[in-house]
């Protein structure tokens, strides 16, 4: 019975990771629904940035957007300073001096990016909406290759292809690097049979008509697209809208992010929990569940299946096995803390230092879940 029970939590462990993908793999080879983009297609756009304290990055970001490969006519720009202090505000006025399609908007007091989306969509001039971090910059060509899915009928977002820059190459840079491409093949899988489920905030769009205002502490990079889906709408992945971004660098950065976006994203499941009624909303349930919930309560079954797994070492070989390797994954992460660095740098380490990462800030999220605590504010690239 205790092999069972082993046999059972260690298959939830991993499906979410493994065995998902393939599953969705394998139904888009048997039902693809192909999305009808037209590259002629050339809808008003407005590109919305939530900026705070951005000193920094903001006029490159800006800049980069305006010189996108897109008519000049269609295209405008609003950042949403929120309640800058370091000078944001002067660089995005300067820069509006000299092109009138940039429009700055401050939001008082400071209410998150969240409140500043809300704050900036009734000014947007465009049909189509795109979300831009205050340090995302995109390929030449990232807006027209987003906006040319809206020419299909069925699309009502669409999420773009990030590029973590990891200069350093520090283990955290890495193992997130590594992260997102595994994340962006997912999302071409799920875009084949319907919609992908998250997308990246930094290069995203959607149609103007389909924004619902959210409350301060919810998370846009999931409720808005969830929202569309309700809407009878697809979201989408397109790959060849890139943007480069800076991976964060060390490891308490990227946990405090990966603390912030899972907690946010559990809020966001709570609030969105009828679309998990597979009589509802269909083969966007499965993946629902799978993609995100099942994913951000894996540490559970995995941590016990790591417990099950030393009672039953008397059990036979696999067992001892498994033993082993629950060793070795652990020396790794140690390595990747204290070193030696020949061990903790090399990509295995990084990885399974990365992998324990995620599953222990995903723990402590669903702790504060279960408290009731939300997150709403936050220092950017810090978490």
């Amino acid at each position: 019975m205790l092999e069972w029970i082993f046999w059972i939590v260690l298959l939830l462990g991993v499906y979410p990771y493994v065995l998902y993908p393939i599953a969705v793999g394998l139904a888009g080879r048997i039902r693809a629904r192909p999305v009808a983009a037209r590259d002629d297609h050339w809808p008003k756009v407005t590109v919305i940035t939530a900026a705070f304290n951005e000193a920094a990055h903001i006029e490159a970001t800006v800049r980069n957007k305006l010189e996108q490969d897109y008519p000049r006519e269609q295209l405008d720009v609003i950042v949403v300073s929120d309640e800058s202090v370091d000078g944001t505000d002067e660089i995005v006025a300067r820069i509006a001096s000299e092109d009138d399609r940039l429009r700055l908007i401050r939001q008082v007091p400071r209410q998150g990016k969240t409140a500043g989306l809300n704050l900036a969509i009734p000014a947007a001039r465009g049909d189509v909406v795109v979300f831009s971090d205050a340090n995302s910059i995109y390929r030449p060509d990232t807006i027209r290759k987003l906006v040319r899915n809206f020419a299909d009928a069925e699309i009502g977002y669409v999420t773009g292809r990030m590029i973590y820059v990891n200069p350093d190459g520090s283990m955290v840079g890495d193992g997130c690097s590594a992260f997102m491409r595994y994340e962006n093949a997912l999302r071409e899988a799920e875009t084949r049979i319907g919609s992908v489920v998250g997308v990246d905030g930094g290069v995203d769009a959607v149609r103007r008509s389909l924004y619902r205002p959210m409350r301060a502490d919810q998370l846009p990079d999931f409720v808005l697209p969830l929202s569309v889906v309700e809407q009878g709408y697809r979201v989408v992945f397109e790959p060849q809208a890139q943007l480069a971004e800076d991976a964060l660098s060390t490891g308490g950065s990227e946990y405090r992010m990966r603390v912030r976006v899972a907690l946010r994203a559990l809020w966001a499941l709570w609030d969105k929990r009828a679309l998990l009624n597979p009589l509802r909303s269909g083969i966007f349930a499965w993946q629902l569940w799978s993609h995100k919930l099942l994913r951000y309560l894996s540490f559970l079954p995995l941590a016990a299946a790591v417990i099950l797994n030393w009672w039953l070492l008397p059990a036979g070989w696999v067992y001892r096995v498994g033993a082993a390797g629950q060793i070795i994954f652990a020396l790794f992460v140690l390595a990747s803390l204290t070193g030696p660095r020949v061990i903790g740098q090399s990509a295995l380490g990084r990885y399974c230092f990365y992998f324990a990462l995620l599953n222990w800030a995903s723990a402590v999220a669903f702790i504060r879940f279960l408290r009731g605590q939300k997150q709403v504010l936050w220092q950017p690239r810090v978490g």
